[in-house]
Order: structure tokens, then sequence, then C-alpha cells
């Protein structure tokens, strides 16, 4: 699919409401019988796009995607709707009204500012990008308040915007970029854009080094059903300032400084923090809100002694604890009858589906194993969710 403006036309909308469920298995047949009355482009591009939308209902519902249109990038890379709904969310109650919306993508964050009631002014160079997130402002009702610019980010005017957010591209011909001098634009060049405005948030990758926080941001790791999402910088908001953010909710952990927990012996429960709360370094307050410590001083598990329910990770009862030993840990589990095997690791070399296969799990019973360390030493931790 090159041009959306085919599928813009009556013929066009009609076509895709017609292909709409369509069956990947029967795409063909589907195919073959529409293009005795449609143009065969027209045809091919109405079932790409419904494949796209089908793709997309995981990040934006199916209600929205079934109306949206998509570029293949724009699935893959855009903003999962919970997490631009909270972010607009968050900058509504800092009082924003306007934001330029620089490397807007197909428009998913644009729609979830402007449905705060906010006013967007959407830009990317990308004509097909851009035509995408013009379309999804009209579909959706939202074209009052979003206004879309086909044009280099770099030469957009943001003067008068209460807030400039920037969502640079972070994949390139060879996959994903991990140094943000390479994000197109780069780090440096958001940054300064983000210095411009009231208000500004950077969108980046979670596994941005914390010492390339700039030191007037604030850093938050943001996860949504447990997969860490993506990194926010922050601009005037609190300087300085961690936090890890768990979608739904939301619920936020914020740093408070702490030291680094004391490793100590095993206890009875396990808690394994949530992906955001270790990207944003804030083990120690998990820790802390647990009375526990560390298995080991390098590995994010924490083990206390009792029961301390909390959203920032979730705990496990200990039954065991083993130095590791593929023998022992295949008897133990035939021993307890166990054939439904969960399987985590950290800092073990050893695959899952590796050690599945060599202790053959089989009986009615369940348990999750964890492979680590604990102060130093290759380990097996035997449980189950508490």
């Amino acid at each position: 699919m090159n041009d959306l403006a085919p599928l813009l036309t009556p013929e066009g909308r009609a076509l895709l409401d017609e292909v709409r469920d369509t069956d990947p298995a029967r795409e063909l047949a589907v195919a073959t019988r529409l293009r005795r009355e449609h143009p065969a482009e027209l045809v091919s591009a109405a079932l790409g796009q419904a494949r796209l939308r089908q793709r997309a209902a995981v990040k934006f519902g199916a209600e929205d995607a079934g109306r949206m249109f998509f570029t293949p990038n724009g699935v893959e890379q855009s903003t999962r709707a919970s997490v631009a709904v909270y972010r607009a969310r968050r900058m509504a109650e800092l009082g924003i009204t306007s934001v330029a919306d620089l490397c807007c993508g197909i428009g998913g964050d644009a729609i979830a500012l402007a449905r705060a009631g906010i006013r967007v002014l959407a830009v990317d160079r990308d004509p097909q990008t851009a035509a995408a997130a013009r379309a999804n402002a009209d579909a959706l009702g939202l074209a009052d308040l979003v206004e879309v610019r086909e044009a280099d980010v770099t030469d957009v005017d943001t003067a008068g915007f209460d807030a400039v957010f920037v969502d640079p591209a972070r994949r390139g011909g060879r996959g994903r970029i991990f140094d943000p001098e390479a994000y197109s634009p780069p780090l440096s060049w958001a940054v300064s854009a983000a210095r411009t405005a009231p208000h500004a948030a950077l969108k980046i990758a979670p596994g941005i080094p914390h010492e390339a926080v700039p030191e007037d941001a604030e850093a938050e790791w943001i996860s949504d059903g447990g997969d860490v999402k993506e990194a926010v910088l922050w601009f005037g908001t609190a300087p300085g300032a961690v936090r890890a953010t768990l979608l739904p909710g939301p619920r936020t952990l914020l740093s408070r400084g702490l030291p680094d927990p004391d490793v100590r012996p095993p206890g009875r429960y396990l808690y394994e923090p949530d992906g955001a709360v270790i990207r944003a370094h804030l083990v120690a307050e998990v820790a802390d809100r647990v009375g526990g410590g560390l298995l080991d001083a390098t590995i994010a598990y924490v083990t206390a002694d009792a029961l301390h329910p909390t959203p920032y990770a979730t705990a496990y009862e200990i039954t065991d604890h083993l130095p590791f030993n593929l023998k022992k840990l295949k008897a133990l589990l035939r021993e307890r009858g166990v054939g439904t095997l969960t399987v985590k690791k950290r800092g073990s070399a050893v695959e899952p589906e590796e050690l599945r296969k060599k202790v053959k799990p089989q009986g009615p019973h369940a348990a999750t194993v964890f492979l680590t360390r604990v102060a130093g030493a290759p380990a097996m931790l035997i449980g189950h969710p508490a």
C-alpha cells in the first residue's frame, strides 16, 4: 500500500468495510472475487489495510483500529493507546492546552492528546505517515483539534505551544537503534527543542543509560501489563526525579534515593520487581517496602521473610532452595508431581526451554523455578505465586 488516497474515496471506504474481518487464509479467494468489480490495486490496498487494522487492534483496541489507517511502520512503532492516554492525562493535569507533537507517526499520541482536550500540531516528514495521521484525526472526529503538517520537525517553530512532545525514530534499516544520538532526530536535538517550551516530554527507549538523562529532566519508565513499553524524559516538572509507572492504574513509584539493599539468605518469599521498576533502578524502594534484601548484589530479585503485597513486584512463596543441579531438580519435580513448570531466570545462562526438555515435568501440579545466583553461587529456588 503506497497511497492512502484511493482508500479514502467512497469506493475505497466501502471496500474496507467489506474486507474488515477477512480471514488471512481466505485472502486469495476474497481478492479474486473482488477484483471482478474493483481495480486490482485498490483491492490489494484494502486487504493490506485490513491486515494492519487487525494487527493494530492489540495497541488501539478493535473499535478505534477498525476505523483508523495504518502503515506497516506505523503499527510497529506507534505508542500503545493505554500509554498515550496516560501521558495525555498527565499533560492535561499540568495545565497544558496545546502541544507540538514532533515525529507524530500515524497519530497515536495526537489522538490521545486531542481526546484529553489538548490542541495538537502533529508533524511528520514522511508523506504517507502524515497522510495516515490526518486520516486518523478525521476518522475519529478529532480534526478540529489536530492539525497535521508534513514537514521536517527541525524546521517547525514551536513558539506559542504549552508543550513539545518528541518521539524520535528509534529503528533503522538494521533494526532497533540503541545510541540516542543515532535517533532521528538525535536525542540532543530533542532535548534542545524540549528546553524551548514551558513543558516537554521526550519518548525514548527504556534501555537508555541513566547517565544520559539530562540533569534538568525527570525520567519515567512505563510498563503496561508488566511489559516495559518506554521511557519518557519530562521537562518543566520535577528535575532529577525518577519514577516507575505501572499501567493499568496508573501506579507510580518515586525514587527516594535509597542505597542498594543488603544481600541476605533466601527467605520464605521472593519478589520479582516489575520491569519498569528495574529499569528505573528502584529495586531498593521495593525492598524497603517489603522489608527484604537481595539474593545477590547484581540481580534484581528481592527476598523477605514475610508477605507484603505490593503492586510493584510479584510475590512468590519459596518452598525449596538448592544449588544448581538439574538431576536434583528433576527428582524434586517428579516427587512433587509437577507437570506445569514456569521457568524464570536472572543471572543464569540456562535457557528455559532447554531446562524443560531435560527435566521433563509430568504430573497434575504446577511450580515456578527461579534460576539465579544466591550470594554469587548458581542456585535454584522453587515455589509458586503467593
